[in-house]
């Protein structure tokens, strides 16, 4: 998106809380791959989401350092609702379980590390109410199996960095040789013409699809 352009959105957004902004900043400081945290517009649109969905029960695969989380947990109804998020770098729990302790927001949150193939069958004696995918791209179209079957009927599935920088539009004779961009590619296909759930992808960031779980 051009600078210029994201200025201009973020400017006519509603500030994000100060603690995610302190947040966002440690990202920068601390961690590799600090693209990988959502930020002022992308948070806002997660909260704003969740706002609207309104789950007592929400998901999140991919924690990374907490920015999504503590953006969903905003949006929560209230503390009896729970997010439950799952990060598969044991490396990263001290910095996530310290941005959590910042915000008492963070008591809406349970926290899981581990595979999320593996924490899945543990947490979901209840059906979710909302999803949001954000872990291994070339996993993508196993991990929303893996969620849509402990989605509850009407609840939304939102899959972040469905046009992965582009990516996605890239043709080659060969095939894509990016285990990544195909695992993409491979999902944003397969949910295009799935008849359990209506898909709507927006150009947000590097992509946002909006999914919602149809009767089955």
């Amino acid at each position: 998106m051009d600078d210029m352009l994201q200025e201009y959105l973020e400017s006519h957004t509603t500030a994000a809380p100060g603690y995610l902004d302190e947040l966002y900043r440690q990202v920068h400081l601390q961690l590799l791959y600090p693209r990988m945290c959502s930020g002022h517009l992308q948070g806002r649109v997660l909260t704003m989401l969740t706002s609207m969905i309104c789950p007592r029960r929400a998901l999140e695969i991919g924690t990374y350092a907490g920015y999504s989380a503590l953006c969903i947990a905003e949006g929560l109804p209230d503390d009896g609702a729970r997010l439950h998020t799952i990060e598969i770098d044991d490396e990263m729990e001290p910095f996530i379980r310290r941005q959590l302790a910042r915000t008492p927001l963070g008591r809406r949150v349970e926290l899981h590390i581990g595979d999320a193939a593996e924490v899945l069958p543990e947490i979901s004696d209840e059906p979710f109410d909302m999803a949001y995918i954000d872990g291994n791209k070339r996993t993508y179209l196993q991990t929303y199996e893996q969620v849509l079957a402990v989605m509850r009927p009407g609840g939304f599935i939102i899959a972040d960095n469905t046009l992965w920088s582009g990516k996605v539009l890239e043709t080659s004779g060969t095939g894509h040789t990016d285990a990544q961009t195909r695992g993409i590619m491979e999902f944003n296909d397969f949910v295009a013409h799935d008849s359990r759930v209506s898909a709507v992808m927006l150009p947000l960031r590097d992509g946002l699809t909006l999914l919602r779980v149809e009767n089955r």
